[in-house]
């Protein structure tokens, strides 16, 4: 099987040695995704509203960088470094689904690249 490096500056840019996602034949797996403002190119702290957003967006712009939608998505998980936060992260994630409703694992992590508050990543099947 072929796989293909998917690369996207709608998205940010990997901080090490690996793509922002990968094609394995019709699935499609995210790499993590921080809650990078592209309009800044810095990370967004305090607003776990806000960070959550823009790592679903950011998961959503590898996705279409492939032809794939968020509807393509079978499951994802989302690190996070206080689940105090749970209940917020679930408002806006059911607003950004939109009633698509994907496997999910929601875990807390003692830490994240760059001193994040949250990563999402996400596998897809077209």
């Amino acid at each position: 099987m072929t796989l293909k490096f998917i690369s996207t500056d709608k998205a940010p840019a990997a901080v090490g040695p690996y793509s922002q996602g990968v094609r394995a034949g019709n699935i499609i797996f995210t790499s993590g995704q921080l809650p990078v403002d592209l309009a800044t190119g810095e990370l967004s702290k305090g607003d776990i509203q806000k960070e959550t957003r823009l790592c679903l967006e950011s998961v959503k712009a590898v996705l279409e960088a492939e032809g794939a939608t968020i509807e393509n998505i079978a499951k994802v998980t989302v690190f996070v470094t206080d689940m105090n936060n749970f209940g917020t992260i679930n408002k806006v994630y059911d607003e950004f689904f939109n009633g698509h409703k994907p496997a999910r694992s929601l875990v807390q992590v003692s830490q994240l690249p760059k001193g994040a508050d949250i990563e999402i990543e996400a596998i897809a099947v077209l």
